[in-house]
């Protein structure tokens, strides 16, 4: 008898430790995925300032989310596991039962001791319930967090779509900006081909004076004396024919066209000898801003005209005879785009 009781002393199981070990498993995970929910939706209900903000946070939060469930399934089958394992200790208490039943029969104290025993089996029934019950907790969570996910994807699709729809709308504005301004510039170029003509016909077919380009070429010698930047007396004359050419101009392009007509003076490459300190890009631009400030005088919007000197730097004739040089002397009209 003693060696029988000795024997079932031996064979009796602390199953306890283990469920404690279980149960602080799933507490440490239930905990993790909680923090990580408060955290999803702390994310989620940020301010999107910007298209290329928002796809990085959404494609951030849905690697975020993937790892999250792969780890809560590696979380879930180690739990599946243990369960396993809880499950093969039921079983061997269980048989360990029905022995210590049949042997009962033939002994009182064993009865008491398998009494005993079926307390604690039903006992370590209860703590198998409550892991399932968390168990089936983590797998309600983990389909929550598969809905946001979801819901994450839907969000991301439809600002792509947004997006999409945005650059069409984009790419259809610059297509008929693009068209309009080709229409401005046609306009332009018809009112600039009917001034020129205009022009040609009022200041009559003179050596000194050219079209060259999209420009009239005006020899300097029309309107200043040798290195000079004051308009002389025929200069004046001439510009009047121009002013008039000009205010006709203005009337007749439409207000919403921009356009200018600039005066760009030039100089041949010899040193300025007209006075000290002085130099061919000074004299260049003083002789532009007195035919700009001529024009002005004359009724021609000063908001029409632009005056720049180039000096001796933009030559259209590299020569060093007096002719080449002459050529490089002169003051260009150019009616362009402002």
């Amino acid at each position: 008898m003693r060696l029988g009781r000795a024997r079932g002393q031996d064979r009796s199981i602390n199953y306890w430790p283990g469920f404690v070990d279980a149960l602080s498993t799933l507490l440490l995970v239930f905990t993790f995925l909680l923090a990580v929910f408060v955290l999803a939706q702390f994310f989620l209900t940020r301010e999107v300032t910007g298209k290329d903000e928002v796809l990085t946070k959404l494609n951030r939060q849905l690697q975020q989310l993937t790892e999250l469930l792969s780890l809560e399934r590696s979380a879930k089958s180690s739990l599946e596991s243990e369960l396993a394992g809880v499950a093969a200790t039921l079983n061997a208490a269980r048989g360990e039962n029905e022995r210590l039943k049949g042997a009962a029969a033939g002994a009182g104290a064993e009865a008491a001791r398998a009494g005993a025993l079926t307390r604690e089996i039903e006992t370590e029934k209860q703590f198998a319930a409550r892991a399932l019950a968390q168990v089936e907790a983590l797998n309600q969570q983990i389909a929550a967090l598969r809905r946001q996910l979801q819901a994450l994807e839907e969000a991301l699709n439809a600002s792509e779509a947004k997006d999409k729809d945005a650059q069409a709308r984009i790419a259809d504005l610059g297509s008929r900006l693009n068209v309009a301004l080709a229409q401005r510039v046609q306009e332009l170029n018809r009112f600039r081909s009917d001034f020129f003509g205009r022009l040609r016909q009022i200041l009559g077919n003179r050596p000194d004076i050219r079209i060259v380009g999209d420009r009239f070429v005006f020899q300097s010698e029309v309107f200043f004396e040798t290195g000079a930047s004051d308009l002389s007396a025929t200069g004046g004359a001439e510009l009047d024919k121009l002013a008039a050419a000009l205010s006709d101009l203005e009337r007749e392009i439409p207000p919403e066209i921009p356009w200018i007509a600039r005066i760009d003076g030039h100089t041949d490459k010899r040193p300025f000898q007209g006075g000290a300190g002085r130099t061919n890009w000074e004299l260049s631009a003083a002789r532009a801003i007195s035919v700009v400030k001529y024009l002005v005088g004359k009724g021609v919007s000063a908001n029409r005209l632009a005056a720049t000197g180039f000096g001796e730097f933009q030559p259209i004739d590299l020569g060093d005879s007096p002719e080449a040089l002459a050529r490089n002397r002169r003051l260009e009209l150019k009616v362009t785009e402002r």
